[in-house]
Formats: C-alpha cells, structure tokens, sequence
C-alpha cells in the first residue's frame, strides 16, 4: 500500500478503533482517552497516514492551522516572534499560515486576512503594530479567536500580549545615569506604533527621578531605521554642546547613530555612549558591540499561542481578567557601548 493511498480508514482498522474515533484522536475533537489515542497516532505514523486537507476542509472541518498575519516580514523583531510562534503552534500540534499584510499597498483590512485565514485556521495571531481602531473592532466582533501581539497603538477588547518598553528604557537610562552622563540624548521612533512613546516616557522618567532636566533639544525624531538614526545623531552633533550618550529607541538607529559618531572620528564610548532597544541579531556584531534591552520575543510568541489555544477552547484566562494585556518584562543586556561620561572623568 502506498502512501499517498492510506486512508482514515485504515488507520482506524490497524489501530483497532472506530472510524470516528480514530478521526477524533487526529484531529483533537471529542473525548478519546489517552491510551486510545497514541494507538492511533502509532498507527498513523506506521502506515505513513498524511490527511488530506482540502478534503477536510469540504466537510466542514478546520485544518489544526493557526494563522499569522504580520505587517513587515523584513524586520528582525518580527521573524523572531514568527520563530517562536512556528515552534510553540508545532508544540501544540498546529501548523502555520503566515499572511503578508504589509502596509505597502494600504493599510490592512479585516476581509483580507479572513478571506485567506479566517475559513482555514482554528484562530489568528496579529502583528500589526500600526492597527488602528476601525480594524480592531472588526477583529473584536470576528467569529474566529484572535490574539494581538506586541500591539501598543490603541486601547482594543482584543486579548494581547506585549512586551515591556518602559522599564527596559528607564533601565537603560538609568545605566547611562549610573555611568555618570547627564547629557542623554533620545532618538525617538516613528509615532505610529505607540512603542517609540513608551520608550520616550522611560527616558524622560528615569532622568527626572535622577534630579536632570530633560532637554528638549536633546529629542530628536527618527523613523525606527539605520538612515533615520545616522541622520538624527548628525543632527544631535551639530549642537553647540553635543551630547555625551545617546539612547536609540530601537537597535538599527543606534547602529546608525555609530556610523554618525564615527564618521565625526569620535569614540565609542570614549567620547559617546550608546544604548538601543530590541537586542537584534546585529547588536552583537557592530563594533563596539551595543547596550541594548532585550525584548522577550521568544517568550511573547510563545504566550500568545497560549492564549490564542484558550480562545479556541473557549476556556477563561486564569486570572479571570479577559481584557488586560499580558505584559512580559524586558532586559538591560550590557555590551561595549557604554562607558563612564568624558564630562565626569574630566571632572
């Protein structure tokens, strides 16, 4: 018997079971005791068993898929969580629909991630970091369990999981602060995503519990990009007094913010610390290798397909709390970057 010709049926007759019941230990469904269901599974694995998905489809049935709709496949933070979400759902023993929902020819719209994923998958994972609000309260009424992910933009009913951007900012800073700097600059992000905000506030706070007066000259805007960071440094540098630290509010504008320093010929940290955010593949290999704060990617993809698994269930959150985002703390990882100000070792 080849494989392609193995059907339900058979591995219902070498396991020894009904055709229903073998159906419901495959596909997840109906009570089917422990024992009963690694028979069929063994059984499976032995003929070499593969269902046919448009065939399942036909009758009515979901596919064990899980769909993820993401905004921007070209950025790092993304294919992370991507990773992480790919293992967990594999783990949970649900594959994986990613849809491309790029913003590059106009915002997403509701119809168009369900139209691909909405009939297939048990649920929807979002990574649409600049949703706005029409879209979120399409999702919110969405017969199909939907989960946000790393979504900051607006307040939503929508069930989220994030990670921290305040404490790891103000962490950050406070670092520089430790370090002696009290000339800190900030280059924010692009404002659309509520992140950059965040970071800012951070920033701001932790230089306001130290006793320094946040300068506004030294907030400078960048757009989340290697080229915005480099431009928004030469900027910073071109001020009669420059700045001795300059905190990023991701990791490619702290990169370019480098490139800034040294096309000037200034040293790093010698003569200007500098901090990211994110913790990207890349923050490890600059020279001097970046400060940085380390989101908790892995572990945010990881619950989000925890929540969404419960949203499919139909099973409460533990806490009971149904609309409050799950936020998971963030890391100050310490690199080469940083070093103590010029201004107090002059001093």
């Amino acid at each position: 018997m080849s494989k392609n010709s193995v059907t339900l049926i058979d591995v219902a007759k070498q396991a020894g079971v009904a055709l229903v019941t073998a159906s419901r230990a495959l596909n997840g469904t109906g009570f089917v005791s422990d024992e009963t269901r690694k028979k069929v599974v063994a059984a499976a694995k032995a003929l070499g068993y593969s269902p046919n998905l448009s065939a399942k489809i036909l009758k009515g049935g979901r596919p064990n898929l899980l769909g993820l709709a993401v905004s921007n496949l070209q950025s790092s933070v993304i294919n992370e969580i991507i990773s992480a979400v790919s293992l967990a759902a594999k783990q949970a023993g649900l594959d994986l629909i990613i849809y491309n929902a790029s913003t590059e020819l106009g915002a997403p719209k509701q119809q168009d991630i369900n139209r691909v994923l909405g009939g297939l998958c048990e649920g929807i994972l979002l990574v649409l970091p600049t949703a706005q609000e029409g879209l979120l309260a399409e999702f919110e009424s969405s017969s199909v369990p939907v989960v946000l992910i790393n979504y900051w933009r607006n307040e939503t009913r929508l069930p989220t999981v994030r990670g921290d951007n305040y404490e790891g900012s103000r962490a950050a800073v406070g670092h520089l602060i430790g370090l002696g700097h009290s000339r800190i600059a900030f280059i924010t992000g692009s404002s659309y995503t509520g992140q950059s905000q965040e970071r800012q506030r951070g920033y701001q706070d932790a230089l306001k519990q130290a006793g320094i007066r946040p300068v506004k000259s030294l907030v400078v805007q960048g757009d989340f990009t290697q080229s915005g960071g480099f431009e928004a440094a030469q900027q910073l540098l071109a001020q009669p007094k420059r700045p001795t630290a300059i905190f990023a509010a991701n990791d490619a504008m702290a990169i370019g913010a480098m490139d800034a320093l040294k096309e000037k010929g200034l040293q790093i940290p010698g003569d200007v610390s500098v901090v990211g955010f994110d913790d990207s593949p890349a923050s490890n290999h600059v020279y001097p290798r970046l400060t940085t704060v380390r989101q908790p990617l892995s572990d945010i993809g990881e619950q989000a397909v925890r929540l969404i698994l419960q949203r499919i269930r139909g099973q409460s959150p533990a806490d009971g709390v149904d609309d409050a985002p799950i936020e998971l703390p963030s890391a100050l990882v310490i690199r080469d970057s940083c070093g103590p100000s010029p201004e107090a070792v002059l001093g």
